[in-house]
């Protein structure tokens, strides 16, 4: 077997789902500034979700990240995923997230309800 190979070896523990859906971030920090944006999820998995940034975001930032899910509810409510954890991985346009704790909402959406309206 050649090093090369063996330097590529995925450490993952969970397996990861390319998931490409809308994205709403923020830090959270006292003592920093905070940084909100908007992007795309890249992949996920239980434990961690890539998606893109506009904003850089450094390395153990505490994030919460709002993802657009793709299922619903009973079949007609929107879901999002709210997650919080640590930035793990950043470069130029992505980051990576390590996800400590998550839940499913409800998620309005402005556009249906209006069209329902008219």
């Amino acid at each position: 077997m050649r090093v090369e190979s063996l330097c590529r070896v995925d450490r993952r523990k969970g397996g990861r789902f390319r998931v490409a859906e809308e994205v709403r971030y923020r830090t959270l920090s006292e003592q920093r500034p905070v940084i909100e944006g908007c992007g795309t999820s890249l992949d996920m998995s239980s434990r961690g979700i890539l998606f893109t940034t506009s904003d850089p975001i450094g390395l153990g930032h505490l994030v919460e990240i709002a993802v657009s899910w793709p299922a619903k509810l009973g079949g007609s409510c929107p879901l999002k995923l709210v997650a919080r954890g640590r930035v793990i991985r950043a470069e130029p346009g992505r980051v990576a997230v390590s996800i400590d704790r998550y839940e499913f909402r409800t998620r309005r959406v402005r556009a249906a309800l209006a069209a329902q309206a008219s």
